[in-house]
């Protein structure tokens, strides 16, 4: 077998002729086999450093975490869905979710949810009997109700009290105006609540009976 010149000469030192239409002498098998036993090697120990690199890795961030509770336990899935997007499901999930961090927790609605329902406890106390002391017999009464009562018998008047120091000059006495509002407004999304809730009564569904229905199917 004819040995392999680096400059592209035949043995006797003559160039190759190139009308033979192919390499006249052999290929360097024995390099081709080192590279390749080489290229084996360096992959075999990049990937023995990444899995060392990776165990040490992860033994440190479970030693970092420390013993395994309900908040950091992996989740595992109960049961195969289609992964066809549901809106409420995906609601359910969520709120299966939240529920599980202890409070206070984020507001996932800008609050609306919890503005309604203090305006619903709050309208329970307007609108309806209510004991403040039953021993002394104190009772809170609607809203409606006293109105009626202040038209009937009006407030109390204080007697005017005398000017215990004359006024400086440019000073006058303090006026008590009423206030342009009640300082009570329904948001939002309140009255689009409301909104609903009179059109589901206007149409002899009770109020959310079609949510209640949706949420079913």
């Amino acid at each position: 077998m004819p040995t392999p010149d680096p400059h592209g000469h035949t043995p006797n030192g003559s160039p190759p002729d190139g009308s033979l239409g192919y390499e006249p002498t052999d290929v360097n098998v024995r390099g081709i086999i080192i590279f390749l036993i080489s290229l084996g090697v360096f992959v075999g120990v990049f990937f023995v450093f990444c899995f060392g690199m990776g165990k040490v890795i992860n033994t440190a961030i479970a030693k970092h975490d420390g013993p395994r509770n309900k908040w950091n336990a992996e989740l595992t899935p109960t049961s195969t869905r289609s992964l066809t997007s549901n809106a409420t499901m995906e609601q359910e999930e969520l709120r299966q979710m939240t529920q599980r961090f202890p409070t206070p927790r984020m507001q996932t609605d800008d609050g609306d949810q919890d503005v309604a329902d203090l305006h619903a406890r709050e309208d329970l106390l307007l609108d309806h009997y209510s004991w403040i002391d039953r021993q002394q017999g104190k009772v809170r009464i609607p809203i409606s109700r006293a109105m009626q009562l202040l038209a009937q018998y009006g407030l109390p008047v204080a007697p005017p009290r005398a000017q215990s120091e004359p006024l400086m000059t440019a000073d006058k006495a303090p006026e008590v105006t009423p206030p342009l509002t009640n300082g009570f407004a329904r948001t939002g999304y309140e009255q689009q609540q409301l909104a609903t809730i009179e059109q589901e009564r206007s149409r002899g569904e009770k109020p959310g009976e079609r949510a209640a229905l949706g949420a079913g199917h």
